[in-house]
């Protein structure tokens, strides 16, 4: 097939990129690079089945043009603002690279009859909820941050827009993903701080907040096993929960990250309170039961994918 892959230049676009090149696809990608970076996709541009375009998708004559042009399949919708913490400050952000480009996105499909695409939810959309084992069907969606709430309305976008014009969709809800090419997040930040003050290291909150964390080689792979399923249901909408049965706690990430730099001696100063920052959710209980019965289970559970990301990392000497 001819995918486009919508914000491709940013970590898990780069993962899956490549992926879908092995398996002999041919990729558009699109990317405004105000997070993803073109050195994640410098190998790829030496494939003749790789197209890489530079531009704003909430732009709709740039956007319709490449739908016009590449005669597409697929989407694979990443395109968001994925730094929750930062868009705290300004809510424009998620409403124009998280809801807009979801409606552009969909508009052209309807436009030029592309009938399948990927969502890349999340976590977020559910809220802070305490003790509730979040499945599928939680009713009464409350998210807390901008990131979260611009992704259920983008959810609501590609239900009504799959509705309308026989879209098959499938969606994704993923906690906190790490592994090659990471850009941001804790992990990123602890190895920042670290390398400009290896005896010292802020942490915000009280370092007790603990999520889940997915490797990225695992959601990729649940990605293309799903991908077609799409086909073989009859609802225009597919959801599922993904992640891992285990959670880490961002002390636990500390100290997982100073074993492998081998400090021995770093002193922790937390800021306080429950939460990193406004808006942030510092624990969640996810079920899995859904994705785990159709046949996916992750390969590495969250401590495991914290190693390997922080590894992978440091042998790339991120500064």
């Amino acid at each position: 097939m001819k995918v486009l892959v919508a914000g491709g230049a940013g970590f898990i676009g780069t993962n899956l990129i490549e992926e879908l090149l092995r398996e002999g696809h041919q990729v558009v990608c699109i990317d405004n690079l105000s997070l993803g970076n073109t050195n994640n996709l410098s190998v790829l541009m030496e494939n003749p089945a790789f197209i890489f375009y530079e531009g704003d998708i909430c732009d709709r004559n740039f956007l319709a043009n490449i739908f016009e042009k590449e005669n597409l399949d697929y989407v694979f919708h990443l395109a968001a603002n994925s730094d929750i913490r930062a868009s705290a400050q300004n809510p424009d952000v998620e409403y124009k690279n998280t809801y807009t480009t979801t409606y552009q996105i969909l508009s052209c499909m309807k436009e030029y009859g592309v009938k399948k695409i990927f969502f890349a939810s999340t976590s977020a959309v559910y809220g802070n909820k305490l003790g509730v084992l979040l499945d599928e069907n939680t009713p009464k969606l409350e998210p807390v941050s901008y990131y979260g709430a611009a992704k259920l309305g983008s959810e609501a976008l590609i239900s009504a827009f799959s509705y309308m014009n026989d879209l098959k969709a499938l969606i994704f809800r993923f906690p906190n993903v790490i592994g090659p090419h990471l850009t941001h997040g804790v992990i990123f930040d602890f190895i920042k701080k670290l390398n400009c003050d290896p005896e010292n290291l802020e942490i915000l909150g009280d370092g007790n907040q603990t999520k889940p964390y997915i490797y990225v080689k695992d959601l990729v792979k649940a990605i293309l096993k799903f991908m077609n399923s799409v086909e073989e249901k009859k609802e225009n909408v597919i959801l599922y929960n993904i992640g891992v049965n285990t959670a880490t706690s961002v002390k636990r990430i500390a100290d997982i990250l100073c074993e492998e730099m081998g400090l021995t001696n770093v002193r922790y100063h937390f800021t306080g309170g429950p939460v990193g920052w406004k808006g942030d959710v510092p624990r969640f209980l996810y079920c899995l039961d859904k994705v785990h019965n159709a046949g996916w289970c992750a390969e590495y559970e969250s401590d495991e994918a914290v190693r390997k990301t922080i590894q992978n990392i440091l042998a790339t000497k991120i500064d």
